[in-house]
């Protein structure tokens, strides 16, 4: 087993970045594969989506980068069966600060991955929405960063910014990094928008993009308040097929 490590990430807000994440770790677990999800973004929306307490954790993603724990340690249950949680927590926002002076700051994740046994067929990351040490750290542990990119206006806005970081952590800290792909989110085959930017997606991008495209879905955009991914909240809905459909085609490209 080889513990492949996957970073979800966009510094822009409101792209379905951890509804991907949860989502993704859920449904690759659900197809038997063994999931660790690690939450790193302070706010903490996976380990709520998971229906899991940030406050009540005892150890943490933050005591695992910033602290001596290991991610055993920091690792918890969730309601399915192959699927692993290391729960954020707000003192994470404190973290890059903490770091700061430390030396080979962009490194401490990737030790913590390093000691970790080869347990998990899949490693998620849900990265903050920032480029900042956080990030950093995941893109320099990472195998791959999948990329959300939602079918709105402004939909490539921002993202030769964290282009250009991909680019600096792979010259600097880790040169295998690839992107594993571009996601389309939050798409409504009803609006031309939405079509349009799937093209200049596709345009800018090319093999890059996933061949599965997120639909707009109330099921999917219920199920975090629920405390549930979608495929445990409503399995039939097209939301928690599309995730499916996204794992399989993550997992066929893994066989590559």
């Amino acid at each position: 087993m080889n513990n492949r490590i996957i970073s979800v990430a966009n510094q822009k807000g409101g792209v379905g970045k951890t509804t991907s994440a949860v989502n993704i770790a859920a449904s690759l677990a659900a197809l038997e594969k063994k999931v660790l999800l690690l939450d790193l973004d302070p706010q903490a929306n996976a380990t709520a989506g998971l229906g899991i307490d940030s406050k009540s954790q005892e150890v943490s993603s933050y005591d695992v980068l910033v602290n001596e724990d290991t991610m055993d340690e920091a690792t918890v249950d969730t309601d399915l069966e192959f699927l692993k949680l290391i729960p954020s927590h707000i003192d994470l926002v404190g973290a890059e600060i903490e770091m700061i002076s430390r030396k080979n700051r962009e490194l401490q994740l990737k030790n913590k991955f390093d000691a970790l046994e080869k347990k998990y067929d899949y490693i998620i990351i849900d990265c903050p929405p920032s480029l900042g040490l956080l990030t950093l750290n995941a893109l320099t542990a990472s195998d791959s960063v999948l990329i959300p990119v939602q079918c709105e206006y402004y939909a490539l806005e921002g993202l030769g910014q964290l282009l250009n970081t991909i680019s600096i952590v792979r010259k600097h800290l880790n040169d295998d990094l690839e992107i594993e792909g571009v996601l389309l989110t939050m798409y409504d085959s009803r609006l031309n928008l939405s079509n349009e930017v799937v093209e200049e997606v596709k345009k800018h991008f090319t093999d890059k993009v996933f061949k599965t495209i997120i639909s707009r879905n109330v099921r999917l955009s219920e199920s975090p308040s629920h405390g549930k991914p979608v495929i445990l909240y409503d399995a039939v809905s097209k939301g928690s097929q599309n995730y499916l459909s996204l794992a399989k085609e993550i997992i066929k490209n893994s066989k590559k």
